[in-house]
């Protein structure tokens, strides 16, 4: 006997409706993450409705029909199934153009969030969610799991100084709310109109993607699987390095490494810290696109042994430390195009990076960050749309 499916708020206004938006002209921003429970995309269901008048779609990262690579500029375009008009999120800019809104009544959104800090889906939002207020408009939100529980909070919270498109919102890394609950989160916290969040039915907080009975659709082509995200709140912060975040392998996010690495030593280094929930293998691996395409790199494969347990942003700080420790003349910190240090926008701060340049341990530089997370948990009590139990 299967377990009852979480539907999520596709389903539930395709069903059931939404008194605010029946009958709107209303632009969508979605990509091939909005989906019902059989598969069927969240633009060609709304575009038969009945129920509302989609007249634009807006693409984020990726884009509208998912054709884009990671970080790949997405033009304006037509959608050939549809023949609405495609504006980018991921190009000139990434603000819903004025002009873009004009005639509109509403703005809805339903792309599958992350659950991290990093992912740009949230930042997609709350720029749509800015300009949607800016114009009046209704902006709606379909809501969609947190696919890595709503149940745990980790990390530090962002420096308003090192905000960024990886980093749009002071939250912790891994925050725990779903999709609905940030667009409310940011509401509150920036004097926006509140938003209509259409809710699931069925899911709860302790809920891993895997057991929403939902079908999984890669939120990016570099995270294929569950247990690539579940890692990727720790380690993504090895972009902001120069050793490899296993980007152009069939293991992103699982492998790290670079050419100049001993990967036994580098697994017995990270074995020796006995982090929760993980367990290192020495791994060799040949990238091939992002950093060092085409070369050998030696490194480890991150195995997920308890997920309940695993502690991804201290495995990610860790990381970074262990990478670094190996061989400081070849390992670096990476600088974007503004001259600004990478691994500083990923974690919203200069601190950790300054802390482990100093020499402080992991335990230093995390130090905090638990008592941040709890208070963030409490703060956002208020907000959340579901059951909060978590035990």
């Amino acid at each position: 006997m299967h377990a009852p499916r979480v539907r999520v708020g596709l389903e539930v206004f395709l069903e059931r409706g939404c008194p605010p938006l029946e009958g709107k002209r209303a632009g969508l921003i979605t990509n091939p993450t909005g989906i019902d429970g059989r598969l069927r995309s969240t633009i060609d269901l709304l575009h038969t409705s009945g129920r509302v008048r989609l007249v634009a779609l807006f693409g984020p990262e990726h884009g509208i029909r998912g054709e884009a690579q990671a970080g790949e500029p997405v033009a304006d375009a037509r959608d050939a199934r549809t023949g609405l008009p495609v504006y980018s999120l991921y190009g000139q800019t990434r603000w819903p153009p004025p002009e873009t809104l004009q005639g509109l009544d509403a703005l809805m959104f339903d792309l599958q969030d992350i659950g991290v800090r990093y992912g740009t889906y949230l930042s997609t939002m709350a720029y749509a969610q800015e300009a949607a207020a800016e114009a009046g408009l209704l902006f709606v939100v379909f809501d969609r799991p947190n696919p890595l529980t709503g149940c745990r909070v980790e990390g530090n919270l962002l420096d308003p100084a090192f905000a960024s498109f990886v980093g749009v919102h002071p939250i912790p890394i891994r925050h725990g709310l779903t999709t609905g609950e940030l667009a409310r989160l940011l509401a509150a916290d920036r004097g926006w109109p509140e938003p209509v969040v259409v809710p699931m039915q069925g899911w709860r907080r302790g809920l891993w993607f895997d057991q929403t009975g939902l079908p999984w659709i890669q939120p990016s082509p570099n995270l294929p699987t569950l247990d690539s995200l579940a890692l990727y709140p720790g380690t993504c912060l090895v972009e902001g390095t120069n050793c490899s975040e296993g980007r152009g392998t069939t293991r992103p996010f699982e492998l790290v490494g670079a050419p100049w690495l001993d990967p036994f030593r580098l697994a017995e280094d990270l074995e020796e810290r006995r982090l929760p929930g993980v367990a290192f293998r020495p791994a060799y691996f040949i990238p091939t696109f992002s950093k060092h395409a085409g070369k050998r790199c030696g490194g480890v494969q991150i195995h997920i042994l308890d997920r309940e347990a695993l502690r991804p942003v201290e495995l990610g700080i860790h990381l970074l430390d262990a990478l670094r420790c190996q061989d400081p003349s070849a390992f670096a910190w990476r600088v974007n195009a503004d001259g600004r240090y990478v691994v500083d926008l990923l974690l919203g701060s200069d601190q950790p990076r300054a802390a482990l340049e100093a020499g402080a341990t992991p335990a230093e530089v995390l130090s905090g960050w638990d008592e941040d997370a709890r208070a963030f948990r409490e703060r956002c009590r208020p907000l959340l749309l579901y059951d909060g139990s978590c035990g």
